[in-house]
C-alpha cells in the first residue's frame, strides 16, 4: 500500500479505537509496528487478522499476491517482538511463522472465511505465509486505549459490540453450500455447518466476554462498590445480569460443540447479542458517571 494510504487508515484506527470506513469497513483489521530488518526504525502496517483464540492472532503475509513478501513480514523475520493494536488494546507481541500442516490449516480456514486470500495464493509461485501473535501480556489483554475508566469501559464494549455485529453479519451473509455437494467418502455434507473460521470467531468472542465480566466481578465492582456505597442496587443487577449472560454464552458454546449447525448457532448469538446490548447500555449509563 502507498505510504499516504497506510497513514490514513493507522490516523482513523486510532481516532476511532478500532473503527475504519471505505473499502476497510467491517474488516478484521490490527496495526503491527515492526522493527525494520535493515534501518532498526519501527513502522507500522494496518494488517487482516484472524481470530484464533487463546493467546494469539493470526496474520498472513499476502502482499496482495506479489512475488515479493511485506515489508513487515520481513521485518519480523528479524525482529520477532513486535507491537500490536486492536483498537481497544495495545500489547507487545511475539511473532512466529508456521509452517506445515499448521500452516496450511490456517490458510484453508482464512480461504473459507474469504476466498480472497486463495486468489493472491493463486497469483504467486511463493507460499504466501502465516504468523501467529502471540501476546505478551500478563494478566490481561494489554494497555487499553483509553484515558479514564470510563472511557476504557466504553472503548472496551463497543470492541464488543463490533465483533459482535461481525459475526451476525457473517452468520448472515455465509453462503449455503450445495445442497448435493459430496465429501470424499461420498456421503453429502450437511447445508446447515457452521464454517470453521466463523465457529472460531464466536468461541474467542466467548472466551473474551467471559474474561471481561470475571474481571469487572472480580475487581472492578469491588472498587466501585468502596467508593460509591449508594452503587449497591446497580451493581447487584449487574452481577445478576453477569450470571445471565454467562448461561447464553455456555448455551452458545454448546451449540458449537455438537456440530456446529448454522441455524441454531444464529439463534444463539442472536438472544445472546439482545441481552448482551441491553447490559451494556445499562452498565454504561450506571458506572461511566462514576468512573469518569
Amino acid at each position: 500500500m502507498p505510504h499516504d494510504f497506510n497513514q490514513q487508515i493507522i490516523d482513523e484506527f486510532r481516532a476511532r479505537k478500532g473503527r475504519v470506513g471505505g473499502h476497510f469497513e467491517g474488516a478484521r483489521l490490527l496495526l503491527l509496528t515492526t522493527t525494520g530488518a535493515r534501518t532498526g526504525t519501527p513502522h507500522t502496517t494496518p494488517v487482516g487478522y484472524l481470530a484464533d483464540g487463546g493467546d494469539r492472532v493470526l496474520v498472513i503475509a499476502s502482499a496482495g499476491g506479489s512475488d515479493r513478501h511485506p515489508d513487515w513480514y520481513r521485518n519480523l523475520l528479524a525482529h520477532p517482538q513486535v507491537t500490536v493494536e486492536s483498537g481497544a488494546f495495545t500489547y507487545e507481541a511475539r511473532a512466529v511463522v508456521l509452517d506445515g500442516a499448521e500452516r496450511d490449516e490456517v490458510f484453508a480456514r482464512a480461504v473459507e472465511a474469504d476466498p480472497g486470500w486463495a486468489a493472491y495464493q493463486e497469483k504467486t509461485t511463493r507460499v504466501i505465509p502465516v504468523v501467529a501473535l502471540y501476546s505478551l501480556a500478563r494478566g490481561g489483554p494489554g494497555n487499553i486505549n483509553a484515558s479514564s475508566f470510563g472511557e476504557a469501559m466504553k472503548v472496551v464494549h463497543d470492541a464488543f459490540r463490533r465483533e459482535l455485529a461481525l459475526i451476525r453479519a457473517e452468520l448472515a451473509d455465509e453462503p449455503e453450500p450445495e445442497p448435493e455437494a459430496k465429501t470424499e467418502n461420498g456421503t453429502g455434507t450437511d447445508s446447515g455447518t457452521l464454517g470453521a473460521q466463523l465457529r472460531i470467531n464466536c468461541l474467542t468472542f466467548c472466551q473474551g466476554l467471559h474474561n471481561h465480566h470475571t474481571g469487572e466481578d472480580l475487581a472492578l465492582f469491588p472498587l466501585v462498590a468502596e467508593q460509591h456505597p449508594d452503587s449497591a442496587e446497580a451493581l447487584a443487577r449487574l452481577r445478576e445480569e453477569h450470571e445471565r449472560i454467562a448461561v447464553l454464552v455456555e448455551e452458545l458454546r454448546r451449540v458449537l460443540a455438537t456440530g456446529t449447525d448454522r441455524e441454531s448457532t444464529r439463534t444463539e448469538v442472536d438472544r445472546l447479542a439482545t441481552a448482551l446490548e441491553a447490559h451494556l447500555t445499562y452498565e454504561e449509563a450506571e458506572l461511566i458517571p462514576l468512573l469518569t
